[in-house]
């Protein structure tokens, strides 16, 4: 069985030239990149701006509709979404043409005519860059888990679980709403500890946590208190509720 082959780097190009977008179609389509390819600015900033969008955008400079350093700034404003690296082309080729390019928020700019082996090595800058960055994020958010997760048993720490309490607190007195806080434990855990050894009580306890995870409703928050203590954030519950 063969093993499966790796999925193309996808990228935009955005050149209203017949000639020059042929040109690029070509040497990037032999290069191995997944394509796709526009005309105009504005329908280069809409499928930027899709979900899934090509990380990797080669936008020419003097396009209908948007230019290629409008798109640049616009694509910018949307910070949330998944960094795209744009290398700007344009037959612009003063300094303080390229300056204004990167200060549009373009990456990197390329004169025309362009030289194939120029621009193939000025890409893999920017998929080298793009893995780098999402290095950098994984690591990011690896980090946010463990300082605001318990270990063992995959729930909100202690801080993390009061953070969420005084939040839901100070918006139900806000709101003039109630909001239910649930303290939780296990009884004669010591016993466990003492008689089977402190593997089953780690056993037990992420066993609960993951029964009680089980049991909240979607909005609803839980952490670990402490040893076997739990608590249980419930918003818009009034006593009853939570019992």
């Amino acid at each position: 069985m063969s093993a499966a082959m790796p999925e193309k780097t996808r990228i935009l190009i955005a050149e209203d030239d017949p000639v020059t977008r042929r040109a690029l179609e070509v040497s990037l389509a032999s290069w191995g990149y997944g394509i796709r390819s526009v005309a105009d600015g504005n329908e280069a900033l809409r499928l930027l701006r899709e979900e899934n969008a090509p990380r990797l955008a080669v936008l020419d400079w003097m396009m209908p509709g948007l230019e290629g350093v409008e798109v640049c700034m616009k694509l910018r404003e949307y910070t949330g979404q998944p960094y795209v690296y744009v290398l700007l082309l344009s037959a612009r080729n003063e300094k303080q043409d390229i300056l204004a390019g990167l200060k549009a928020g373009a990456d990197d700019y390329l004169t025309k005519p362009f030289d194939a082996d120029e621009l193939r090595a000025r890409l893999y800058v920017g998929e080298r860059i793009l893995h780098l960055q999402d290095d950098l994020i994984s690591a990011r958010d690896a980090l946010q888990f463990q300082a605001t997760h318990d270990a063992l048993t995959g729930i909100l720490n202690h801080a993390a679980i009061l953070n969420v309490v005084s939040r839901e607190m100070a918006r139900a007195r806000r709101e003039r709403a109630s909001v239910g806080v649930i303290m939780a434990d296990i009884d004669h855990f010591k016993l466990v500890n003492d008689n089977y050894g402190h593997l089953t009580g780690d056993a037990i306890l992420h066993g609960i946590a993951l029964r009680m995870t089980g049991l909240l409703r979607a909005y609803d928050s839980l952490g670990r208190f402490g040893g076997e203590e739990f608590l249980v954030l419930t918003p818009a519950t009034d006593a009853g509720g939570a019992l």
